[in-house]
């Protein structure tokens, strides 16, 4: 019996390595490029239990179909830096952005938040599309967003006659002040 491998076996470990080889290099980018979401299950519990999910205005309710959703949690993790963890809840209201946009002012400002405004100089809080604020808890730097882009949401929220909007809270992994944390990006 010949030590030496046949030229068919040699093709199919020269297979292997090469579709094998990238994966390992796009593993190891979690690791270079800085944290991961493993562990941040009491992190993302924390921000979903922020009293303003449950402070929305008077006439706002759950879209029909996400009813049953609540908050919801997740942690995005693109590689680049640290993950950032975040807690979102969609709502309707039968009224105006701006309406919304000056309930959660007053109701975040009473909470502690501090506003952040849009650098755009052509935007407004009655014309914008969002609105954000920040504040810092237990060491945690966070930022909250009501939104009213919700198109990317899948299946489109049912609103009837009225808008939707999300609200979030967010924070990087490390609760650090970073780049990430911030409201315009």
């Amino acid at each position: 019996m010949s030590s030496t491998s046949s030229p068919s076996s040699r093709a199919r470990v020269g297979l292997a390595v090469s579709l094998l080889l990238p994966t390992a290099f796009l593993g190891a980018c979690s690791v270079i490029g800085g944290g991961s979401c493993h562990g941040t299950e009491a992190d993302l519990k924390g921000l979903a239990a922020q009293p303003l999910f449950d402070a929305a205005p008077a006439r706002a309710a759950t879209p029909v179909n996400y009813r049953s959703v609540g908050v919801t949690t997740a942690c995005d993790d693109d590689s680049s830096g640290e993950p950032w963890l975040h807690a979102d809840r969609l709502y309707t209201y039968p009224g105006e952005p701006a309406e919304v946009i000056a309930y959660y002012t007053e109701k975040a400002a009473s909470a502690g938040w501090r506003s952040a405004p849009d650098p755009d100089p052509w935007s407004s809080p009655a014309t914008g599309a969002d609105a954000c604020w920040t504040k810092t808890e237990q060491g945690r730097h966070l930022v909250l967003n009501v939104d009213f882009r919700t198109e990317a949401y899948s299946p489109a929220p049912e609103v009837g006659n009225g808008i939707a909007y999300e609200v979030s809270v967010g924070s990087t992994a490390d609760g650090g002040g970073g780049s990430e944390a911030s409201c315009w990006q």
